[in-house]
């Protein structure tokens, strides 16, 4: 999260210095909109580790964060109404820790698209921002088990709500600062259900970028 904040603050003081009265494109029904972002996605998940029995063992889940290229895709359907696919994948490493207890047991690559809905206040103006809420799917593939542990992870459907802004630059360029929260939980297996945890993982996802209007 730290690397996006300090690429946004650059990339919003060499704005402040280049876009002075530069004419730029409004955001208007029927335009296209790709954003290429960098992405830091975290989880505080913290639920507990139980035995198959639902015993308390001490432990619980960490889940480590992951900064990637991000892309979305976004479509006006009226001035002010866009609706947005977001793509990109991060890999993730699960930890279990506890007393005495911190030991790496999964990394995982995880695949969460968001189609979200927005309504952008101003869309005509040179900053304008948005909201959204959607839908995310978390699909989890090429994973590696660690230091003994075979863990397996079910896929699952959740909501999203989103905030952000648009900086027009010049033309059709803009800059763009998007964060999302993510509500989404996943089932996770140890050693064959000997070792249980329903992780919440409800991830931030802080991007910051530039998108080009068609």
């Amino acid at each position: 999260m730290k690397a996006v904040l300090l690429f946004t603050a650059a990339v919003l003081c060499l704005a402040a210095t280049s876009a002075n009265a530069q004419d730029f494109q409004p955001k208007t029904k029927g335009t296209w909109v790709v954003d290429v972002r960098a992405s830091d996605v975290f989880s505080n998940a913290d639920d507990a580790i139980k035995t198959s029995g639902g015993a308390a063992t001490g432990l619980h889940v960490s889940v480590g964060d992951s900064i990637m290229p991000t892309l979305g895709f976004s479509y006006f359907l009226t001035d002010n109404l866009a609706v947005e696919a977001i793509l990109g994948t991060t890999q993730h490493t699960i930890r279990a820790e506890g007393a005495g207890t911190d030991v790496k047991v999964h990394r995982t690559w995880v695949l969460p698209p968001v189609i979200a809905l927005q309504y952008h206040f101003q869309p005509k103006a040179r900053f304008s921002p948005y909201v959204g809420v959607g839908v995310n799917g978390m699909l989890y593939y090429g994973g590696d088990d660690l230091n003994g542990f075979k863990v397996r992870l079910k896929n699952n459907l959740g909501a999203a709500l989103q905030a952000g802004a648009d900086y027009a630059i010049s033309g059709p360029w803009a800059l763009n600062l998007d964060v999302k929260m993510v509500f989404t939980e996943t089932d996770a297996s140890i050693n064959g259900g000997a070792l249980t945890s329903n992780v919440h993982l409800d991830p931030w996802v802080i991007s910051a970028g530039v998108s080009r209007r068609f």
